[in-house]
């Protein structure tokens, strides 16, 4: 399976550039795999170039989630950093992503200087 880029995810999620577009739709047609660095990011992105609040964030991961050519890297985390980040939009989804990332893999707590993370089941303030 062909794997994408960041810059080839935000194409398909803004769709500010047809031709880019229609290159992107073109190349994930057979399905495509899209690491979890990745949806980091085009979340990145979204949020510092295309200034997308955290309800936009939160549905473009959703149209990831739920898109039928594309198989994301460890969904089940991203599907629960998903929720983490929709409950506490605050912790950023990169944060979110993290956690549930050390969690699946069996590796807490997560340290962490951040006292909004540091919240989190699963996070310890250091």
């Amino acid at each position: 399976m062909r794997a994408i880029d960041t810059n080839v995810l935000v194409r398909l999620l803004t769709r500010d550039d047809a031709r880019q577009v229609a290159a992107a739709e073109q190349f994930i047609e057979g399905g495509a795999w899209v690491s979890v660095l990745a949806v980091a990011e085009a979340l990145w992105v979204l949020d510092s170039v295309y200034k997308r609040s955290p309800a936009g964030l939160a549905n473009g991961v959703e149209m990831l989630l739920q898109h039928d050519r594309l198989v994301l890297q460890d969904s089940d985390a991203v599907d629960a950093a998903l929720v983490a980040f929709r409950a506490k939009p605050t912790l950023g989804f990169s944060d979110c992503l993290m956690l549930e990332l050390a969690r699946k893999a069996g590796h807490l707590p997560l340290g962490t200087f951040d006292h909004n993370l540091s919240k989190c089941k699963g996070a310890e303030k250091l």
